[in-house]
């Protein structure tokens, strides 16, 4: 059955849902506050980051948030002014790191990844996307053999869940995939099946072109609230109201405040990312670059250079802060002694992150034909196409190709 399906939400899971959604032949219209990509999935690393399987909320990680909350430019920090509305959602991101929990989360996000991976093969296929992607593996960077080893249950991980990688445990094996670091690096793990887009911008900007050229609609609208109606959705936007048979909300951070106009609320928090983009040029990066004790990454976007990374749980109002780039700009002139850093843009935007690292996919408890899909945190990019299916199951009807229960809005 063909139905008019609305997705509020013009970023990379709103953008390629809907393009899923037209090849089921659905009649599909994208609304979006400001247009495509024009937050978080603008300006993110461009990482389809399928080996990030383990959760944030670790087992032993609230030891460790007190030495990062005491510096303010430090990879972790939480403003001041913010610290007591961000209470229920930190006390709900330590239970999600006891080790039962953890446990059930990991083995979530490693199914949601498999699926997202296969998903995006198919996708890519689909839009003739190929030209748009670097297949060029990526390197974690360690500064001491104590650092390597603290890393090494993770690499354990990786491996038990069949990704591939390579453990470098010299200088000289280092430099020989990425020349001009910083001999304080002494060893690295490297993924060689990572891959990266050229620009998620442009990414996005791509397959939203497919969707028009495929008939599709994407309108410039503010999304006010949502109300069930007999047989569909009511939309409520800022000169009107729109009709669906069924919506699906992947408005990334604002997604909760819509959420709650159902009578659903969900905990979703805002994780400020920021970052510097340099011109090609730049720096000869041959791969993308973590570096794993400082909360950072360093990618290649249109051949110039991202710096960017770090966690900022500051909400959606308060002002950026702009130390916060500086900070790792300056640190990656130290590990990257070749960096040209003229001609730099800086960049904040808002990553919607719940407090057990799995998004929302699945139906409103309070609105059947309102289909969530939120709050990827890091991975939006990385889960997009997977997310997409999952959606598409279920506007069809269909059991879904992985369990969604992990996901549910009522899990809170």
């Amino acid at each position: 059955m063909t139905r008019q399906v609305v997705v509020i939400g013009a970023g990379v899971i709103g953008i390629t849902t809907a393009l899923e959604l037209q090849r089921r032949g659905h009649s599909v219209l994208v609304l979006d506050r400001e247009g495509v990509a024009a937050q978080a999935s603008a300006g993110n690393a461009g990482a389809f980051a399928f080996s990030e399987v383990e959760p944030l909320a670790t087992p032993g990680i609230m030891r460790k948030a007190p030495k990062w909350l005491l510096d303010p430019l430090g990879p972790l920090s939480i403003p001041p002014s913010y610290a007591l509305k961000i209470a229920p959602w930190i006390f709900r991101f330590w239970r999600a790191s006891r080790p039962g929990s953890y446990q059930n989360h990991l083995g979530a996000q490693a199914s949601l990844m498999e699926h997202a991976a296969a998903a995006l093969t198919r996708l890519i296929a689909d839009v003739d996307g190929e030209p748009m992607m670097q297949r060029d593996g990526q390197m974690q960077l360690y500064e001491s053999q104590a650092e390597f080893r603290a890393s090494l249950p993770a690499w354990e991980l990786r491996r038990q869940h069949g990704i591939e990688f390579e453990l470098l445990e010299s200088r000289a094996a280092i430099a020989e995939k990425q020349p001009g670091l910083s001999p304080r690096f002494t060893h690295a793990g490297f993924t060689p099946n990572w891959m990266n887009t050229v620009d998620p911008r442009k990414w996005v900007e791509y397959l939203a072109q497919n969707f028009r050229d495929r008939g599709g609609r994407v309108e410039t609208q503010d999304t006010l609230a949502l109300t069930s109606a007999e047989g569909g959705v009511q939309i409520t936007i800022a000169d009107g109201e729109i009709n669906a048979d069924k919506v699906v909300l992947c408005a990334g951070a604002w997604s909760h405040h819509l959420a709650r106009t159902l009578g659903d609320h969900i905990p979703l928090e805002t994780e400020r990312g920021y970052n510097t983009t340099f011109p090609a040029g730049a720096f000869d990066l041959r791969m993308p670059l973590t570096f794993s004790g400082h909360g950072f990454v360093a990618t290649r976007i249109n051949g110039g250079v991202r710096i960017g990374g770090a966690v900022e749980l500051g909400g959606l109002s308060l002002p950026p802060n702009y130390k916060r780039a500086d900070a790792l700009l300056k640190k990656a002139v130290q590990f990257l002694p070749g960096l040209n850093t003229e001609g730099g843009t800086q960049w904040m935007g808002f990553r919607p992150s719940l407090p057990d690292s799995l998004p929302v996919i699945g139906a409103s408890p309070n609105a059947p034909d309102v289909i969530y899909a939120f709050g990827h945190g890091h991975l939006g990019l990385t889960q997009s196409a997977g997310t997409a299916e999952l959606v598409g199951a279920l506007i069809d009807g269909l059991p879904p190709q992985i369990s969604l229960t992990p996901f549910s809005a009522t899990r809170f």
